[in-house]
């Protein structure tokens, strides 16, 4: 795995595990990352990467139509 280290100005308000978890969602958001890897990325369990998204805007479904039918057909 790669390690990257960001620098941020001292604040409150952004705290390193926000910080992890919002880059693992984006990253997931863009389908750069699945929902297993982006959990990893952000020391979390796969089950709670998950439940966090909704905190941070993140949907869990996809906005393509090419999605749904996909889904639809093997379903």
């Amino acid at each position: 795995m790669k390690s990257i280290v960001v620098n941020l100005p001292e604040t409150d308000a952004l705290s390193a595990f926000d910080v992890s978890v919002y880059l693992a969602g984006k990253l997931y958001a863009d389908e750069v990352l699945s929902a297993g890897q982006a959990a990893v990325v952000a020391n979390l369990s796969k089950r709670t990467f998950i439940e966090l998204m909704g905190k941070y805007g993140i949907s869990l479904f996809s906005a393509k139509v090419e999605d749904l039918h996909e889904d639809i057909a093997n379903a």
